[in-house]
């Protein structure tokens, strides 16, 4: 910051020098203030477009430029020592070389840099032991953490990719003036430092990006299959773009449904009904690890532990519900309970 501020006062500095020196008039010295303020804002609206740019873009375009620049000179050395020794021809025939040749070695330069970059970033990412260890990623899944309760017990290991448009993603929801979404952000953040310590997690961050490409769940679906990596996420939409496009998602939904405690029909359970069902005398109870059970003719126990009986399972992709009936003993013992009460 300080040195952007430095840079604004010297510009300002030239262009009052420049304007009252070179144009000698004096009077309007703020003309040459504004102009050279206006060049520094110039000049720090590239550098904020650059950061965003890929280095080996950036080096394909100057290589482009410095090329077409010197290929000018060239032909147009060698195009007005042909043509009649007359400045109004020589001189558009130089200007108009140089400006095709400069932008065509911008355009070209950009294109080889851009695709340079992207297979020295795939080569990089397979050089690993396997391709199917890199996992790229989605920034859900970051900012819900608990990949990384995960990769703490060692189930997770290898290449973790996060892309530089996911790192942008994550940074503007951080800088949000919201402040819900500016919390979430930061924990995403700290999320992938805490990560990035771990020893046996390998985190790279990738400058593969696809221009063309506006959505960024687009953008992860084309990168897995660039990088032939899977997805790690937590988004269902995600996992059904995914999948049906080749790419392989592993959903931290998924496998959190499949750790849960397996439950079968005519289990026996002891259950707390907590509030009422959708459903006419139903009431709802709740496994420790959150898993909904629907308790059929349960509203009048509402408050109250009881032994249900599993009746079924229905298993989404969503989670998981348990449907039950009242145990018989336990439903007796409630009514006897229930009359003893009213005799004393």
């Amino acid at each position: 910051m300080v040195i952007r501020i430095i840079f604004l006062f010297l510009c300002g500095l030239a262009g009052l020098y420049l304007f009252s020196h070179g144009f000698e008039v004096k009077e309007f010295y703020f003309i040459g203030i504004a102009g050279g303020l206006l060049t520094a804002a110039l000049g720090l609206l590239i550098e904020r477009a650059i950061h965003r740019v890929p280095v080996g873009v950036i080096l394909g375009a100057t290589t482009g430029t410095i090329t077409g620049i010197v290929a000018a000179g060239v032909i147009g050395f060698a195009a007005t020592s042909l043509l009649p020794d007359l400045p109004t021809v020589r001189l558009p025939v130089q200007l108009f070389l140089l400006l095709l040749l400069s932008y065509l070695g911008i355009m070209i330069g950009r294109k080889i840099g851009g695709e340079l970059q992207t297979r020295k970033s795939s080569a990089w990412l397979r050089m690993g032991p396997s391709e199917s260890s890199n996992k790229i990623l989605d920034t859900s899944v970051i900012i819900e953490g608990r990949i990384a309760d995960l990769c703490e017990t060692g189930f997770l290991e290898g290449t973790f990719i996060i892309p530089q448009f996911i790192l942008h993603e994550l940074q503007h929801i951080a800088d949000s003036s919201d402040s819900l979404k500016r919390a979430r952000g930061r924990r995403g953040l700290d999320v992938l430092h805490r990560i990035q310590k771990m020893v046996d997690i390998d985190v790279r961050i990738v400058e593969n990006d696809f221009p063309h490409i506006r959505n960024v769940d687009a953008k992860l679906v084309a990168l897995g299959k660039e990088l032939d990596a899977k997805i790690i996420t937590n988004d269902l939409n995600l996992n059904k773009v995914a999948e049906l496009q080749g790419v392989r998602v592993l959903n931290i939904n998924e496998l959190s449904n499949s750790l849960k405690p397996v439950v079968l029909p005519g289990e026996v359970l002891r259950v707390f009904i907590l509030k009422e069902g959708k459903e006419a005398g139903q009431g709802v109870a709740y496994l420790d690890d959150g898993t909904m059970i629907v308790v059929d003719n349960a509203k009048r126990l509402l408050g109250k532990n009881v032994d249900v009986v599993v009746t079924s399972v229905l298993q989404t992709t969503a989670g998981r519900m348990i449907f039950t009936r009242l145990r018989e003993g336990s439903e007796k013992e409630k009514e006897e309970a229930h009359v003893t009460r009213e005799h004393a």
